[in-house]
């Protein structure tokens, strides 16, 4: 029976059956019911681009004899279409079986004649996505024809899709996760002081909690040291659950590639997808796809959180607030099989897999509002849009408006890096400031690619001829592009910088606090990553539309706008304390600001606002590095040992605590007393190794290090007890006493016992100098820090202000 059917769209996969192809759209419709629709005919194809429009024809029997029967070549046509903004012929090749397509690619592109194959890169159901204009997590209506649920499939029922589905507007503005069923999984390995091994070490403990169902974890325990029951139970439990979204912490990387190998081990199939037969696999860009499911690692928005250098579930937990480091347990990773082992301490374990489980689901509803807009915005599934990098976010962006237009997407190809000069940073007016405003230009870049049409399509290349008067000139590079037509990226970010701005104006309209505004400022924010995306994957090489000249022009432009609106700055009588990007620090003078960005806006036709206003900044008289104390009492850190990661702990919060004291309170003489109690606290041994742990990520295996370095000994360290240490990964190590260069006292962390720690070089290597990169600027000498008379804010500045100030 044909009837109309509501659904938003989780996630596509495919099919082959009886050698067709057949797209799965995984759903949910408006009753709430889990379901999937099929579609049976769209198939596979790409295009082939000739060296010549004359020998078009010729080409096309040449394709046709390379049809095989594992996948026939069905239609082979002659488009019109666009590439790089040239108007093309180009023949279009259908085919049959998907997995077919990039041996005909090969096949085709040594063809004579061709001049390139396109198009044959792009996954088979992601392609159905593009070409029908449906993005994930968005709520569509369509005529359907209702099917029995195939066998085995974990849905309430099955449709085969009749029509091109079209977006429902009135779910537009509702939140995509509402409704959605959530599971937070963790695992918990036995290990002995080395790397756990799925063909030696069992998992112990499986933690699971869903939402909404659920008001506490479930914490599942193996047989001793089996684990046969305890994974079969998994199973059976995420069956039972049936959860929309999985989420984990490093579960891609560690969980459930454990999970699976150990599944393999027992021979259990681990069936925990919606489709039967169908275990976890390695998907796109290296996340783990778990069928008619979205599997979403949270580490993956961990890492774009530049602030936390340690991203620990513990650390990035307590760091946005979801659980305070002093109210969970926290065990190392080699304390599990003790734990394990030891009945009286099994207990706390339990305790750390829960709290490990509680603050996954917390972090899981401060990320999936974001990535779930971003998975709106860009097209790509939930699962895979945060595992894949910021570049390839934007890029299926791109290809989903270049079908729209008739565009042929380029292929990505390996090309060197190639360096050109990037945006202005002035040299900051060292001292401390009061009264400092700070004005950013709103999308600075994409509004540079706006009105001046950049974009690889624009760009007048060697030897094309021009009319003065037809192009823009960038400024001191000299690259030219035509004012007509607009280009594919104007295009394209005019469409995002008015959505924003759309949406912008909405949230004023809105309770702040209300679920309407919390959506709507992940929406905004999602579009602000792809828009500002754009003048840097311009420049990034493996990009399908690179344009070196395009990235060059661009920073170019935005150096020429800095200097201008310095300059107009001057003019209005307004110091300028410091430059960098797209951003002004200058003196707060509220008239007088209010005019600068009224003259910036009306002389130069770029948007700038008033982002923040300092009460005291701090600059050094390096650049990049400034500490600042906002209106509302925040302190901002940047550029400092604060806010790097080879720094210890302590040295960090050292030097934090005595930006706040400078700046909020004025007292030099408190800062210098903080410190000398940080020093006393150390010299007592009243401190936690931990705090005293220097990271540092290896960039190659210990054995290529050609100097020694503190890092690689402890990597070294590690490698002898038996642990895996691979490149990229953050080593923790301390120092301790001894003889002989530093890099010989380096220990790892957890094999460190405090009695050993060499203290004095924590005072004179990192607590004093993290200190004195401020307190330096005040006269302050580490002599001073470590002993010496008392003295005031006027005796450290002179009696008059800092230098540099005004």
């Amino acid at each position: 029976m044909v009837d109309k059917v509501t659904f938003q769209i989780l996630d596509v996969s495919y099919e082959v059956r009886g050698g067709k192809p057949r797209i799965i759209l995984w759903a949910r419709t408006e009753d709430d019911k889990r379901a999937v629709l099929f579609y049976d005919d769209f198939r596979p194809y790409f295009y082939i681009l000739p060296e010549s429009e004359e020998n078009l024809e010729d080409l096309i029997p040449m394709v046709k004899r390379l049809s095989s029967p594992k996948s026939p070549i069905l239609r082979v046509e002659v488009v019109d279409r666009k590439f790089i903004g040239r108007p093309v012929k180009a023949l279009k090749v259908t085919t049959l079986v998907p997995a077919h397509v990039r041996e005909y690619r090969e096949e085709a592109s040594r063809l004579h004649g061709v001049k390139d194959v396109l198009e044959a890169d792009i996954p088979f159901a992601l392609r159905f996505m593009l070409d029908f204009n449906l993005y994930p997590l968005r709520w569509y209506t369509a005529r359907v024809e209702e099917e029995r649920v195939p066998q085995g499939y974990q849905v309430d029922s099955a449709y085969k899709l009749l029509e091109r589905p079209e977006e429902e507007p009135s779910y537009v503005n509702v939140d995509p996760l509402k409704g959605l069923r959530v599971m937070a999984f963790d695992i918990e390995v036995y290990n002995t002081l080395r790397s756990p091994d799925p063909r030696r070490d069992p998992i112990i403990m499986i933690g699971l909690w869903s939402y909404p169902d659920e008001e506490e974890p479930l914490i599942m325990e193996a047989e001793g040291k089996n684990d046969r029951k305890l994974i079969q139970r998994f199973v059976e439990e995420v069956r039972r659950r049936d959860p929309d979204i999985i989420v984990g912490y490093n579960q891609n990387r560690f969980d459930w590639p454990y999970l699976m190998s150990r599944a393999r081990l027992h021979g259990i199939k681990l069936s925990v997808a919606r489709r039967p037969g169908v275990e976890p696999s390695q998907g796109l860009y290296g996340h783990v796809s778990v069928s008619g499911r979205l599997n979403v690692d949270l580490f993956d928005f961990a890492e774009e959180i530049r602030e936390v250098k340690v991203k620990s579930l513990e650390e990035i937990a307590d760091y946005l607030g979801v659980m305070p480091k002093e109210k969970r347990v926290i065990l190392e990773w080699w304390q599990i099989g003790e734990y394990w082992d030891d009945p009286e301490k099994r207990e706390v374990l339990r305790r750390y897999l829960r709290d490990d489980i509680v603050s996954t689901m917390g972090l899981a509803w401060k990320f999936l509002p974001f990535g779930a807009q971003l998975s709106q915005v860009s097209g790509l599934p939930l699962d895979q849009v945060m595992a894949a990098s910021v570049g390839f976010r934007l890029e299926w962006r791109l290809m989903r408006e270049a079908v729209k237009l008739g565009e042929l997407v380029p292929n990505r190809e390996e090309r060197g890096e190639e360096s050109y000069t990037g945006a202005i940073v002035l040299k900051p007016k060292p001292g401390l400031h009061e009264n400092v405003a700070v004005l950013d230009f709103a999308s600075m870049y994409p509004s540079i690619m706006v009105k001046y049409n950049v974009g690889p399509d624009t760009l007048v290349r060697p030897g094309e001829p021009y009319s003065p008067d037809e192009v823009y000139e960038a400024p001191e590079v000299g690259h030219k592009f035509r004012k007509n037509p607009p280009g594919f990226f104007k295009k394209i970010l005019e469409r995002f910088l008015s959505w924003r701005r759309e949406i912008r104006k909405k949230m004023k309209e809105v309770d702040p606090e209300s679920p309407e505004y919390r959506l709507l400022d992940e929406r905004q924010k999602a579009i602000k990553l792809l828009a500002n995306a754009s003048y840097g994957y311009m420049g990034w090489p493996t990009a399908r539309w690179y344009c070196r000249e395009c990235a060059e022009a661009v920073t170019a432009w935005g150096r020429s706008i800095i200097r201008k609106a310095i300059e107009t700055a001057r003019r209005l009588g307004l110091e300028v304390y410091y430059g960098d990007t797209d951003s002004l620090f200058v003196e707060y003078e509220p008239s007088k600001v209010e005019e600068l960005i009224r003259t910036i806006e009306e002389e130069l036709g770029f948007e700038i606002k008033l982002e923040k206003v300092y009460k005291r900044v701090f600059f050094t008289e390096a650049k990049k590095r400034y500490a600042g104390l906002t209106q509302d009492g925040k302190i901002d850190l940047v550029g400092f040992e604060a806010v790097r990661g080879d720094w210890s702990e302590l040295a960090k919060e050292t030097q934090a605590r005595v930006a706040e004291i400078v700046l909020k309170t004025g007292s030099v003489e408190e800062a210098v007393k903080h410190v000398r109690s940080v020093i006393s606290r150390l010299r007592r041994g009243d401190f936690d190794v931990k705090e005293l742990t220097i990271w540092k990520t290896l960039t190659r295996p210990p054995s290529r290090y050609e100097a020694r370095q503190p890092h690689v000994t402890a990597a070294l360290i590690m490698m002898r007890q038996g642990i895996r240490v691979e490149p990229g990964m953050k080593i923790g190590y301390v120092i301790v006493r001894g003889s002989g260069p530093l890099h010989a006292r380096a220990k790892p962390y957890f094999l460190a016992r405090k009695s050993e720690v060499d203290v004095e070089y924590y005072i004179d290597k990192q607590v004093v100098p993290a200190a004195l990169r401020i307190l330096g600027y005040f006269g302050v000498t580490e002599k001073k820090l470590k002993g010496g008379g008392q003295s005031s804010l006027l005796d450290f500045l002179g009696g008059s202000k800092p230098r540099g100030g005004r």
